[in-house]
């Protein structure tokens, strides 16, 4: 067992050094092909819609940080196996080292070119040298480790040659005869060693320790297990050895840190734009600034801003590194179906008219009474004006938006020019888009989940045709059109809450973006629907506030709730699944009063 310890230990540093190289080089080469963000997104991009949104759904934004923590263990796993199989005359550890590395160099070559893959393969030969160094350090330290000895009870033919006789030693390695008696064997069958008997006497059996032990002029005896340590654990050597298998473990990790911080640091510094937002000075509206409505907020205890603050705005994306996008290097493209392709800017928007408006998106991932929706204040550019300007073609019935991390959204085009504000976003809430939520510029469309339009990090419209290209979430199975469905949650009281008998402020939000809520009902157990208090409409394109004061009696109690949009139509209480299009159902919640 102390071997395979070390076995273990010695493959996992040297995966580390491969990981710590290729992450250092990816930084001077494209920070994005490092095999920890090659692998990943690849899992991203495969995992069954199932797994992903269970993991949504029991994460939520945390998600990416469970994902990179799978791929730790499983990574600490392989790279554990790698070491426990690999043998000094057997390089089993390193082609298993080989072959990881391989599938992320094609992975990397595929997404980003063949340059891509130069950081993974010279990371995996740096941590193949490792192992095979550290593996002949293990032999030397544990000799008996090296090779697989006889068993025990082996025929002499089989076992180790005899040592060579000691200076003094005058008898033969033959066991000899005795004169009236032969040497009695051990009871405990042990491995025992028999010195050369005496005159006339039968040899005494000696077990343990002093089995071992030679006196000048004893027979030297056939080397086993018992001597040299099995195989599985081995002889350990102290002195030069022992050191120098310490010293180049030290230097293995030592160099995967080092490298695999310093690279990750430098890929950060390298591409940061945190400080360039920070000086952006967003241009300002041409409409009067807006203000909310009175009774727009209800400031209920418990309920949810009407506007998400940055920090809380939920993020659902494919990125596991944020894009870091320069407005120095920051372009929209706007071609395909269009009579003249246009490409714009950062410094060519300041020419162009800003306006502002208050959008809630929500996310197809939202479970019934699920947390994936916010509402901010956006400030851009209008999407039907940038579109008029390159002239789409008479039958182009789809925008494909395209980031710049290769993602790709479709919208349809007769949303981006039927008048709601559909807007190229640079602005959340009064400051320059968070880079989390996709500075410099990404797409915000009213009425539609994200996935079909709200693409951050934009870099290109294409203006084509739903027959004609396919995006990221349509190609894997989701519905193409993606209208948001009018949803309702329950913010306060919270579920399996223990609550006082009397009046209890029932509170939430609804949503039904670009038809508005005209009404939201809570029920009771069985009982009958109740309307609940409404906040002001301030857009038909925003969330609206809800409250139901409840004369709450003890018991253990069921609340529902449910909303009607502005076309008239009652949220239905048929529970559905996210996949394909969103999930659907009144949320409830259990809670016990008294």
């Amino acid at each position: 067992m102390a071997v395979l310890r070390w076995r273990v230990a010695a493959g996992i540093l040297s995966a580390g050094l491969t990981l710590g190289v290729a992450e250092l080089l990816a930084a001077f080469i494209r920070p994005e092909s490092a095999p920890i963000h090659v692998l990943g997104s690849s899992v991203v991009d495969h995992t069954p819609d199932g797994l992903r949104e269970w993991a949504i759904s029991t994460f939520g934004t945390a998600d990416k940080t469970v994902l990179f923590v799978c791929m730790g263990v499983v990574a600490v796993c392989v790279a554990g196996l790698a070491g426990a199989l690999e043998r000094v005359d057997r390089a089993t550890g390193s082609t298993l080292l080989v072959f990881f590395g391989l599938l992320a160099a094609f992975v990397a070559a595929g997404r980003y070119g063949f340059l891509a893959a130069v950081p993974t393969v010279i990371g995996v030969a740096a941590g193949v040298y490792a192992l095979r160094v550290l593996t002949e350090r293990i032999a030397e330290t544990f000799p008996g480790a090296a090779s697989v000895q006889p068993p025990p009870n082996a025929p002499p033919s089989d076992r180790a040659p005899a040592r060579a006789s000691a200076p003094g030693d005058t008898e033969s390695r033959a066991a000899p005869e005795t004169s009236g008696a032969q040497a009695q064997p051990d009871a405990a069958a042990t491995h025992t060693a028999t010195p050369a008997p005496t005159t006339g006497t039968a040899a005494e059996p000696r077990t343990g320790i002093d089995a071992t032990a030679k006196s000048p002029g004893s027979a030297a005896e056939p080397r086993t297990e018992a001597d040299a340590g099995s195989a599985g654990s081995g002889t350990l050597t102290t002195g030069p050895q022992r050191r120098e298998l310490l010293r180049d473990m030290a230097i293995t990790g030592g160099l995967a840190l080092l490298a695999g911080v310093g690279g990750r640091l430098w890929s950060a510094r390298r591409g940061d734009v945190s400080g360039e937002r920070a000086a952006v000075m967003l241009p300002q509206p041409s409409d009067p600034a807006i203000s909310l409505l009175p009774d727009a907020d209800l400031r209920v205890p418990g309920l949810t801003p009407y506007i998400t603050p940055n920090d809380d705005f939920y993020r659902i994306d494919t990125a596991l590194f944020l894009p870091q996008v320069s407005i120095e290097d920051w372009s929209l493209r706007i071609h395909g179906m269009v009579d003249r392709e246009i490409l714009i800017g950062w410094g060519d928007l300041a020419r162009r008219p800003v306006v502002e408006r208050l959008v809630t998106l929500a996310c197809v991932s939202n479970p019934v009474n699920g947390d994936l929706v916010g509402n901010a204040l956006w400030r851009g550019y209008r999407l039907d004006e940038l579109l008029a300007e390159a002239g789409p073609h008479p039958d182009a019935d789809m925008v494909l938006s395209r980031s710049k991390d290769g993602w790709t959204s479709g919208t349809p085009l007769a949303v981006l020019t039927d008048g709601r504000d559909a807007l190229l976003a640079v602005g959340m809430n009064g400051e320059p888009l968070p880079v989390a939520h996709g500075y410099p510029a990404r797409l915000v469309v009213p009425g539609l989940y994200g996935y079909v339009s709200a693409t951050k990090w934009v870099t290109e419209l294409e203006v084509t045709r739903f027959d004609r290209a396919t995006a990221y979430w349509t190609r894997r199975g989701w519905s193409a059109l993606g209208p948001i469905k009018t949803g309702t949650r329950i913010d306060t009281p919270r579920g399996r809450a223990r609550r006082p008998a009397g009046r209890i402020p029932i509170a939430g939000v609804a949503w039904a973006q670009h038809r508005g809520i005209t009404a939201v009902e809570v029920q009771i157990d069985d009982g009958d629907w109740r309307p609940a208090r409404l906040s002001t409409e301030q857009s038909i394109d925003t969330w609206r506030q809800w409250v139901y004061d409840w004369d709450a009696t003890p018991g253990t109690h069921t609340i529902r709730a449910r909303s009607t949009d502005g076309t008239g139509e009652v949220q239905t209480a048929e529970r559905r699944d996210v996949i394909p299009d969103g999930a659907t159902g009144h949320p409830t919640l259990t809670i016990q009063i008294g």
